[in-house]
Order: C-alpha cells, then sequence, then structure tokens
C-alpha cells in the first residue's frame, strides 16, 4: 500500500479517516463542517485545521468544552506533528497522521504499548476518553461526570501520581478563564463533588488526596 500524499486525521474508535486535503478543515457538530462530530458536547463549529506551506495548525473556534493536543489545550494556533493526539471537549480522540508518515497499528487492536492514560491509572480506576466515561473495575459511572469534573479528574490522572497545583487545575479545568474569577472555593467545590461521584463506584478508597498548600494528586490502590 502505498504512502498517503496528504495527512489525515484518524478517530481512534471505529478507524474513520479524512484526509486532510483542503487549505482549511473544520471540525463541529454542524452538518456543514468537514469533519462531523455529533455529540452535544462538541460545538457546531468547534475547530479547524490550516494547512500552510505543507505544515498543519489546529485552532479552537471558541468553542464551549475546548479542543486539546496532548492533554494541553489550544488557546492559540498549534502546529501538529506525526502521532499528535487530539481531543475534541474530551470527547472524541483523533490521531495527526503526516502526509508520507506510516500511519499507527489499526485502531482496532490495542497498541503493544499502554497509553499515558493506561499507565496512571492501573489497576483501579479506567478512564476512555473517547466516551468521556470513568470507571471501577469494569462498572461505569452513570450518569457520567460534568465537563469540568472529567476535565479535573484527567489532569490528576495524567500527573501520575505528581501533585497538580491550583494554577494547573484552572488552566485545565476552565482554559477560557485565564485564572481569572475561579476562586479557591470553586476549586474546592469541584473536587469535593468529584470525590462525592468516585465514591459511587468506589467508596473505600480514596483517589483525589490533598496536599496542604501545594494542590492535589491522584492516587490509585496498590
Amino acid at each position: 500500500m502505498s504512502q498517503p500524499e496528504v495527512a489525515m486525521l484518524i478517530l481512534q474508535e471505529g478507524n474513520q479517516r479524512w484526509p486532510l486535503d483542503k487549505d482549511r478543515l473544520t471540525i463541529g457538530r454542524s452538518p456543514e463542517c468537514d469533519i462531523i462530530l455529533p455529540d452535544r458536547v462538541v460545538s457546531r463549529r468547534h475547530a479547524c485545521i490550516d494547512r500552510r506551506d505543507g505544515e498543519y495548525f489546529i485552532m479552537d473556534d471558541d468553542s464551549k468544552n475546548g479542543t486539546f493536543v496532548n492533554g494541553q489545550p489550544v488557546t492559540e494556533p498549534r502546529r501538529l506533528i506525526d502521532g499528535d493526539e487530539i481531543q475534541v471537549a474530551l470527547r472524541f480522540r483523533l490521531t495527526f497522521v503526516d502526509a508520507g508518515a506510516t500511519a499507527p497499528l489499526s485502531l482496532d487492536q490495542p497498541a503493544e504499548s499502554p497509553t499515558v492514560e493506561a499507565e496512571a491509572i492501573r489497576p483501579g480506576l479506567h478512564l476512555d476518553d473517547t466516551r468521556r466515561t470513568v470507571s471501577v473495575a469494569g462498572v461505569a459511572l452513570d450518569p457520567p461526570l460534568s465537563v469540568a469534573q472529567y476535565r479535573l479528574l484527567h489532569a490528576l490522572v495524567r500527573a501520575q501520581g505528581a501533585v497538580v497545583s491550583r494554577e494547573e487545575i484552572v488552566h485545565a479545568v476552565w482554559p477560557e478563564a485565564h485564572g481569572e474569577g475561579v476562586s479557591e472555593q470553586a476549586i474546592d467545590a469541584l473536587v469535593r463533588r468529584l470525590r462525592e461521584r468516585l465514591a459511587e463506584l468506589d467508596s473505600e478508597h480514596q483517589y483525589i488526596v490533598t496536599v496542604r498548600g501545594h494542590g492535589f494528586r491522584f492516587e490509585n490502590p496498590e
């Protein structure tokens, strides 16, 4: 099979592919978008990818629930490199494959190396970023977490046991706020509610540990 002549995006569930064969492709819920992701957490015009001199840049289109690359919120045009993971509203995960690059292993098969999230959360709690679900021992949390709760948990899990500061939490959960108008009480309330939700799945373990004067960290059972 010949190498692709243009870059592409690959949906990490269902193995759907979109060639990036235009100077601008739009991503969103609207049927008018080039890449349609039909979910209510996705804005009608959520993000776009521009092609400039053979390079590709992703931009968030003032979406409600954000666009992320490798877990970092997109707040300005960001150049994509081969293998980057794009998360749309923390609901859909897409892999960027550059022109001429070898595509990743079939996404219908498990990869040999676990993802960052899989390494960080074994053996107990599991995150599925595609569905934005949380499960313990195969039991999914129902109803699912709110966007803010999931963003907080996602940031803590990705830190792999390191302390996440309050400033980092604001950046991860409220990227559009830029630290303005987010009080310590709001953060504490969000942490408290997330703990309550996780206790619905496992009341025996405290997954979120407060490190006084520093922030919070994620702790999975041994």
